[in-house]
C-alpha cells in the first residue's frame, strides 16, 4: 500500500472552519481546499464576502473553491464573476442544475470560456460529466466534482462510475475529476487507483491518515484495549 507521499490524487481539504482550513494548510499533503454554503452555514458565517478574504488572506497559494448561492442563472453568472476576482486561486463552484433541475452548462460554458476557473459541483451521472466536459474542454483550468459517496450512500458501488469518468475527461485535458464526498480512508486510496486526480475530503477523515497502512494485528490490540479502558472507567460490574 502506498503512503500518503506516494499518492497520485490531490488531496483537497473540505471545510469552512478557519480554524480546522488552517490546520490543514499546515500540512503539505493538502493541495487545495473547498468550501459550500452548506459547510458555512454549519459553521455560524453569515458575511460570505469578509470569510473568503479572511481565508484568502491566510490561504493565498492553493486551489480554494468558493460556491454561487443564487438559483437564478443570471444572478449566478453575477455572483460567479465577482468570486472570481478575489484571487488568481479562487475556483467559482457552479451547481450542475438549479433546484427546478434545469442545467447549467450554458453558464458553465460562458464562464470558462471567459477565462474562470470553475468547479461544476453535485454532478452524480455519467450524463451530467459528459454534458459538463463538453461546456469546458475549451476554456479555463476546471474542475469536475463528482459527489462519488452520495452515489455509494444509493447502494450503488461508486468506482466503475468514477472509473468511467476519468476516461470522459480525457476530452478536456484543462480540466481535474474531483472525487467528492468520501465516506471513508479507503475512497482515498480508491482515488488513487483509478487516476482520479482529486479528491475532497473532510477533516475527520484527514485525521485517520496515520492510519493508512497500519498493521492489523495492532489495530486489533488497540481495539481490544480500548474496550477494556472504557469498560474501567464506566465502573462496569457484573
Amino acid at each position: 500500500m502506498k503512503s500518503v507521499d506516494e499518492l497520485t490524487v490531490k488531496i483537497f481539504a473540505d471545510g469552512a472552519d478557519k480554524a480546522g482550513m488552517l490546520e490543514m494548510y499546515a500540512k503539505p499533503y493538502i493541495k487545495g481546499f473547498t468550501t459550500n454554503p452548506t459547510l458555512m452555514h454549519k459553521a455560524g458565517l453569515t458575511d460570505y464576502r469578509a470569510f473568503a478574504h479572511d481565508i484568502l488572506e491566510a490561504i493565498p497559494d492553493r486551489p480554494i473553491s468558493f460556491e454561487v448561492f443564487s438559483d437564478e442563472f443570471a444572478d449566478m453568472e453575477r455572483q460567479a464573476r465577482e468570486i472570481a476576482t478575489w484571487g488568481e486561486n479562487v475556483y467559482v463552484k457552479i451547481p450542475v442544475t438549479n433546484t427546478r433541475r434545469a442545467p447549467s452548462y450554458d453558464l458553465v460554458r460562458r464562464l470558462a470560456n471567459d477565462g474562470i476557473k470553475v468547479n461544476v459541483t453535485a454532478i452524480m451521472t455519467i450524463d451530467q460529466v459528459q454534458n459538463v466536459v463538453a461546456a469546458l474542454k475549451d476554456g479555463a483550468p476546471s474542475c469536475v466534482s463528482v459527489f462519488a459517496g452520495r452515489i455509494a450512500d444509493t447502494g450503488r458501488d461508486p468506482v466503475p462510475i468514477m472509473t468511467e469518468c476519468v476516461s470522459i475527461l480525457r476530452a478536456a485535458p484543462r480540466a481535474e475529476l474531483i472525487w467528492a464526498s468520501p465516506r471513508e480512508l479507503l475512497n482515498i486510496i480508491q482515488a488513487d487507483d483509478i487516476g482520479c486526480h482529486i479528491i475532497t475530503v473532510t477533516n475527520d477523515i484527514l485525521k485517520k491518515l496515520v492510519l493508512v497502512d497500519k498493521d492489523l494485528g495492532d489495530y486489533s490490540l488497540d481495539t481490544v484495549k480500548m474496550f477494556y479502558e472504557d469498560g474501567r472507567k464506566a465502573g462496569f460490574r457484573l
